[in-house]
């Protein structure tokens, strides 16, 4: 499947189940490991890794996690990736950093994604769940991949001078099974801090959205001695325009520079702590015997994004104000995804249904859109972007020649003939002659909203003859409001 297609199918609004479906994951994932480690099908792949330098028994060295010269040489891992035909390049994953918080956050969100139906990987500080249903991966299975990568895992060794890590080279070895096993989603902890952390080999266009749950002084030494630059060295696994989810909450000056960091990124921003969220623990519970904790997660986010989602009841068997955070933060990071499945779920809604209405018709568009969605082309006569404020300011909506530039490159890469304009802003001249109106190629456009109706009337005029005529006016709920402001006014 696709990597820019998988997230399309997380249109369904978040159902209480997918929350109490995580109940029993972190149980049992947590000793995953350790009993894998027991198991004799493992030896000869334990014994390579117990060759390599293990960080987590030797100690971690001064600054390691930091983005700097003391800092861990990502450039070791992206070459083993490398040798290893970056599998991590096969799969969507989301990436969670923080001090606390990450596993049980990892663990909420594989449950959530499973219920809609993806095939999940969730890799958490060196265990591995796979599939539809979340089981640990078994010794045999894992043993038999490592002995099929070996090889180019004992040449990168050799090429580093021995040099990769036990974390490095395990990381690698779950990243690769990821692929093999047709993953649609991971969902990766990272190890320490983030931005030199292995598992930051995740590309901007391989990544989701990223995580940072908390930041505390865990590891002070090695993420450069205070919680500040802890957080600056968390922030870095924040990609360009992938959203950022914040757990929190934090204190004002590190989440700044979390924020910081992301409006260097053009990232929106999701915090679980925004004053709209009023998540509450109501009291508890047992099920089948086992205590649960009793939660409202009410989601009000009305910053980058705004999604918006009630579920009240919701029986968590995590117990502890700190778990109903994370559930909040797993549920915030769910509708994020939501959201980018929104723009190319709905692109193709419309196209269905403008292609089913009125099969002959010609077609023009008039766009405006947020900064964060993709810009899809179409069989159009012509395309006219403009811009409309959104929530009186226009921060958050993409340039008209921003836009413009987009579908002139969409529409080269697919071999179609454009005239890239710019409409003129007089009534009686919406374009310059009847002969570019009258041009069998797409006519690409920016200007005023009122400019572009005008001029797109005009060519549906000139262009359509005998047959219908459409304009479509698209691209978020905010042109179509100033559209009909400007019907009623």
């Amino acid at each position: 499947m696709n990597n820019l297609s998988i997230l399309c199918r997380l249109t369904r609004s978040i159902q209480r189940n997918m929350l109490c479906s995580v109940a029993g994951l972190v149980h049992n994932t947590r000793h995953a490991f350790s009993t894998l480690r027991e198991d004799p099908e493992l030896d000869e792949m334990m014994e390579f890794l117990d060759s390599l330098k293990n960080f987590e028994k030797s100690g971690v060295p001064k600054g390691a996690g930091t983005d700097s010269e003391d800092g861990f040489d990502l450039g070791r891992m992206r070459r083993l990736m490398g040798l290893m035909g970056n599998p991590q390049s096969r799969f969507k994953t989301v990436h969670i950093a923080g001090t606390k918080g990450k596993g049980s956050t990892a663990a909420f969100l594989s449950s959530i994604l499973r219920a809609e139906g993806y095939s999940v990987g969730c890799y958490t500080r060196e265990r591995i769940t796979l599939g539809k249903w979340g089981e640990p991966v078994s010794a045999k299975a894992l043993n038999h991949h490592f002995n099929t990568r070996r090889e180019v895992i004992e040449r990168a060794v050799k090429l580093e001078n021995g040099c990769l890590s036990h974390f490095e080279v395990f990381t690698a070895i779950a990243f690769s099974l990821f692929a093999e096993e047709n993953t649609e989603i991971a969902v990766v902890e990272a190890g320490l801090g983030g931005a030199r952390d292995a598992t930051n080999v995740i590309s901007g266009p391989d990544l989701a959205i990223s995580i940072i749950t908390t930041v505390g002084e865990e590891h002070l030494d090695a993420l450069g001695g205070s919680l500040e630059s802890i957080a600056v060295a968390k922030s870095g696994i924040v990609k360009n325009g992938r959203p950022l989810v914040i757990g929190g909450p934090l204190v004002p000056s590190i989440e700044y520079i979390l924020r910081r960091k992301a409006s260097s990124m053009s990232s929106p921003v999701v915090s679980a702590s925004d004053p709209g969220n009023r998540s509450a623990l109501k009291g508890f519970c047992e099920v089948t015997g086992i205590p649960r904790q009793l939660c409202d997660i009410v989601l009000q986010i009305e910053k980058d994004y705004d999604p918006s989602i009630e579920l009240l009841g919701v029986k968590l068997r995590m117990l502890g104000a700190h778990q109903l955070q994370n559930a909040v933060t797993a549920t915030c990071a769910a509708l994020c995804l939501n959201k980018q499945a929104h723009t190319k779920e709905s692109a193709r809604a419309l196209e269905n249904t403008l292609q089913m209405t009125f099969p002959k018709a010609k077609m023009v568009l008039v766009v405006a859109m947020a900064n964060d969605k993709d810009h899809l082309v179409g069989d159009l006569d012509a395309v006219f972007s403009t811009e409309v404020d959104i929530a009186g300011a226009k921060s958050r909506m993409a340039s008209a020649s921003l836009l413009k530039c987009a579908w002139v490159n969409a529409s080269r890469e697919m071999n179609m003939k454009v005239l890239d304009l710019k409409v003129a802003e007089s009534e009686d001249q919406s374009l310059q002659a009847a002969g570019i109106v009258k041009s069998q190629s797409i006519l690409l456009a920016e200007g005023s909203l009122l400019a572009c109706i005008r001029a797109g009337v005009k060519i549906l005029n000139e262009r359509a003859g005998e047959q219908p005529g459409i304009l479509v006016v698209t691209g978020s709920l905010h042109i179509v409001s100033a559209v009909l402001g400007y019907l009623h006014s």
